[in-house]
């Protein structure tokens, strides 16, 4: 049985899953056009976007009203990460989606933040 979900405007197959694959939404492509980690903070400039959106890049920039990452908006669009990073890359290069990288010390495999993590866990034991 499928049903329309009226918000985000796709199909979904109760079996399934979303009827749209990825790939369509990202019309083909594998690479978003700047780099963005799970940790990017993404949030909507308020700039009127030139044209009209697409169904997944219009609920994309909605859910950027505020400060949120990429991992969230691709968990709140069913996506997987490297469709959202393309999605909010093109946000981005239309200037109505502004991104900025983590901070480097919220960077998980960055050594420095393992090793304090390692003393922390450490000093606890």
């Amino acid at each position: 049985m499928s049903v329309l979900d009226v918000d985000g405007g796709h199909w979904f197959d109760d079996a399934a899953g979303r009827l749209i694959r990825p790939y369509t939404v990202s019309d083909g492509r594998t690479e978003p056009t700047i780099r963005m980690d799970l940790l990017s903070m993404v949030i909507a400039t308020g700039r009127q976007p030139q044209g009209q959106l697409g169904p997944d890049h219009a609920q994309a920039l909605r859910l950027c009203h505020g400060v949120t990452t990429v991992a969230e908006i691709a968990a709140r669009l069913k996506l997987p990460a490297v469709v959202t990073k393309i999605l909010l890359s093109d946000l981005v290069d239309w200037g109505v989606v502004d991104a900025r990288s983590p901070d480097p010390l919220a960077d998980s495999s960055n050594p420095a933040v393992l090793e304090i993590i390692l003393n922390a866990l450490e000093r606890r034991l």
